[in-house]
């Protein structure tokens, strides 16, 4: 059964040959020889012979290659960059003949300033052979581990044997440096370093190879098992002296050139450079092998190796460092791994499954990040790169050097970058690798800074026979001077001041105007400076877009002389005018002026082509008011043709709902076809005085309101009313009033006496 895990990859690049043309091309600086010339960035030479005007120096042989072609130089000297690969061959996961990097050699030819890219193509093959190598810590405190450790081991080689058919593994021990204050040096206990004397220890070392990897699995097994533990006084353990010797003791180890991955199993922490001075230990380790012939190494000689040290002998030999540790040191080791690229750290649990897991998908998931490592880089020169991590979907390139999730068998890119910024001095050798393969790309460099003119005459005619010429430019015979070697060199001051007088337009002026020098009565002009008397600066025409005569002209004594449909003081126009030109063919639509083939147009037009109208309304608000007012008072419109100018009007009868308004006018304003600008207005429609009606509205509104809610009022009240008198009534008819005596009740009696009857009896 085949596996595949999400690993993630560093890989490095397929060159295919390709200038930058996204970097902006530099500018070049004139050099007086050609060597030089060619050693500057955008720099070309011309050694035509004849190629100089009267004044103009060495130096103006040095320019850009287009430069020399408008200025009809017919031998340019101008070596073009390029890539040949030598060593090209097809990925190929066959485990005979592995092919994981692509390609594997290549020839880089390099102008100085001129950068090249190139790419390169990694797949993880699978099956892909594996060294693993096993690191244990025999120290006291392992004692309750050592069993959980033995059989880490056997399940890490089950687990690999599911993933490749060829898998090597090996294993190594460590305790501690046998000096005080690591180890006791009493004899009794550094025999027997176990601090129960009921226990028996084999006596303490720093490290030992116990067996080289081997494919045997019952050999491993077997000398796994016969591990006894041992002791040290102190909690920290030797295991960067035991990895340095696993990493650096390549033959005695016996390392392929395959996935190597180097498992380191402890409960403690590490001691580090620096601490071996306890124990009066100063030399600071040389990274190199020291076992003996019985697989142990000494550590009574050397300090503890460093950090950094070590991270870069992991990284030259492309190993891969695991630590699997108890839980208590897992925060120290996690600490370590992060200063050892490519490294990781897990758990060591009694079932030892995650460790399992771990180391397995190691061999899938090679590293974490990509990785550029270049072997003995040229100085000068500079690698930069960008990845493409799913190469078949569609996605940019990222300016990043790492690819995640990369699964087995699964193709990545990358892009390369190499940029001189100086020559060398002959083909460099240099070597490109992805960490954790051993493949490699071997990359030749070598700089185009040598003429190879192939003309070198001495005495030339050229030369007057008195120097020599080489890639067009005498070089004169001591007491001769000249652009020819025409002049002798005159010590004589009379004749010296005698030849200046033509070196100067008048007898006030500077010698060459201040811009070169006199030589045989003739100025020698610097720069881009020429003429007679070196009054002609080639370089100081207007420039356009940043260039000189815009890039379409040549620039003769300050003035451009502009090339065939280009003309202006900087030859910035060009005389043709299809830009300009609207759907109909009518030059900015009527509405503008053609210069430089771009449209000028009037206030209140804008477009390539003048065809859009800007803010409309009020650009011709003038016009409209004009034209009724003119209606008006009955006066002719033609007074408006100033502010209407080629506009067409129309009044529309009726009420129309029209884009602007003016006053108590409504108007539109639109385009035909051939640029002439329509307008068409109305009266604005007459509306209701809507203030009036607002106010009216709200005061019938708030009367009407006003009643309804006294109807209402009187409503509910006289409902009311009717309600309790009928309440009384019906309680009324419910009293009953009985009709009996009240015994205690005595009725009045009335006596009348009449006085005069009273009198009678």
């Amino acid at each position: 059964m085949v596996m595949t895990y999400a690993p993630v990859v560093v890989v490095l690049l397929q060159f295919v040959g390709q200038l930058c043309t996204a970097v902006q091309a530099p500018v070049c600086q004139p050099q007086a020889s050609c060597s030089e010339c060619l050693s500057s960035p955008g720099c070309a030479w011309c050694k035509q012979q004849d190629f100089l005007k009267q004044g103009e120096s060495t130096e103006r042989r040095c320019d850009s290659f287009e430069s020399l072609k408008n200025r009809e130089c017919r031998d340019v000297v101008n070596p073009v960059a390029s890539v040949f690969i030598t060593k090209n061959n097809n990925l190929n996961s066959k485990i005979e003949d592995v092919v994981q990097l692509k390609p594997q050699g290549i020839e880089i030819k390099l102008r100085i300033g001129v950068p090249q890219e190139f790419k390169v193509e990694f797949q993880r093959a699978e099956g892909y052979p594996i060294d693993l190598y096993y690191l244990m810590d025999l120290s006291y405190s392992m004692k309750d581990d050592l069993e959980n450790i033995k059989n880490l081991g056997q399940d890490i080689l089950k687990e690999l044997q599911k993933v490749t058919q060829s898998v090597r593994i090996g294993f190594g021990s460590f305790v501690d440096k046998d000096k005080l204050p690591y180890v006791s040096q009493v004899k009794s206990r550094h025999q027997n370093p176990c601090p129960n004397r009921l226990d028996t220890c084999e006596p303490a070392f720093t490290f030992k190879n116990v067996l080289p990897l081997t494919g045997d699995a019952r050999e491993f097994k077997k000398n796994v098992s016969a591990q006894k533990i041992s002791g040290n006084l102190d909690s920290p353990e030797a295991g960067l002296d035991a990895i340095m010797q696993a990493a650096v003791c390549q033959k005695e180890i016996g390392w392929r050139d395959v996935t190597r991955i180097l498992v380191y199993t402890s409960d403690d922490t590490f001691h580090i450079a620096g601490d071996g001075r306890l124990a009066g230990i100063f030399q600071p380790h040389d990274g190199q092998c020291h076992l003996s012939s019985y697989g142990f190494y000494d550590g009574t000689v050397f300090d503890y190796p460093s950090i950094g040290h070590l991270s870069r002998v992991l990284q030259a030999n492309s190993i891969q460092l695991i630590f699997a540790v108890t839980k208590d040191s897992v925060p120290a080791y996690e600490a370590l791994s992060a200063l050892i690229p490519q490294s990781v750290v897990a758990e060591l649990k009694k079932d030892s499954s995650n460790v399992v897991r771990l180391i397995a998908d190691a061999y899938g998931n090679l590293t974490s990040t990509l990785h550029l490592e270049q072997d003995r880089t040229p100085a000068g020169l500079h690698i930069s790169y960008m990845s493409y991590c799913s190469p078949g979907v569609p996605s940019e390139w990222q300016h990043k050097g790492e690819c995640t999730g990369i699964k087995v068998n699964e193709k990545v890119e990358f892009k390369v970058r190499l940029n001189a910024s100086e020559c060398l001095k002959k083909p460099e050798i240099f070597e490109i690798r992805m960490h954790g393969i051993k493949e490699v790309l071997k990359v030749t460099v070598e700089t185009l800074c040598d003429c190879n003119c192939k003309d070198k005459q001495e005495n030339s005619e050229v030369c007057k026979g008195q120097g020599t010429l080489s890639c067009g430019v005498c070089s004169c015979n001591e007491g001769h001077l000249g652009q020819h070697c025409e002049c002798k060199r005159q010590s004589d001051m009379n004749s010296t001041h005698a030849m200046l007088k033509y070196c100067r337009p008048q007898e006030t002026s500077q010698v060459c105007s201040g811009h070169g020098s006199c030589e045989c009565g003739q100025c020698i002009c610097s720069g881009h400076f020429r003429g007679n008397f070196c009054q002609c600066d080639d370089a100081s025409c207007e420039r356009h877009n940043n260039k000189v005569c815009n890039g379409q002209g040549r620039c003769e004594c300050d003035t451009c002389i502009c090339n065939a449909n280009y003309t202006g003081t900087a030859c910035q126009c060009s005389t043709d005018t299809t830009v300009c030109l609207n759907k109909n063919g009518k030059k900015c639509s009527g509405h503008g002026e053609c210069e430089c083939n771009q449209c000028k147009c009037k206030d209140g037009f804008g477009g390539k082509d003048c065809s859009q109208l800007l803010k409309p309304c009020s650009t011709y608000q003038p016009c409209v008011d004009c034209t009724v007012k003119a209606e008006l008072y009955g006066r002719s419109t033609d007074n408006c043709s100033l502010v209407c100018e080629s506009a067409k009007l129309t009044r529309l009868k009726g009420n129309h709902q029209l884009q602007c308004l003016h006053e108590d006018v409504v108007y539109d304003v639109t385009q035909n076809s051939d640029g002439t600008v329509l307008i068409q207005y109305a009266d604005l429609p007459r509306s209701i005085d809507k203030t009036a009606v607002i106010i009216g509205t709200s005061v019938s509104a708030i009367v009407l309101i006003g009643i309804a809610i006294i109807i209402v009022y009187k409503v509910l009240l006289e409902l009311y009313d009717l309600r309790e008198y009928r309440s009384f009534l019906k309680a009324q008819e419910q009293t009953d009033w009985k009709e009996t005596q009240n015994p205690l009740f005595q009725g009045a009696t009335t006596t009348v006496l009449n006085p005069l009857h009273s009198q009678d009896s």
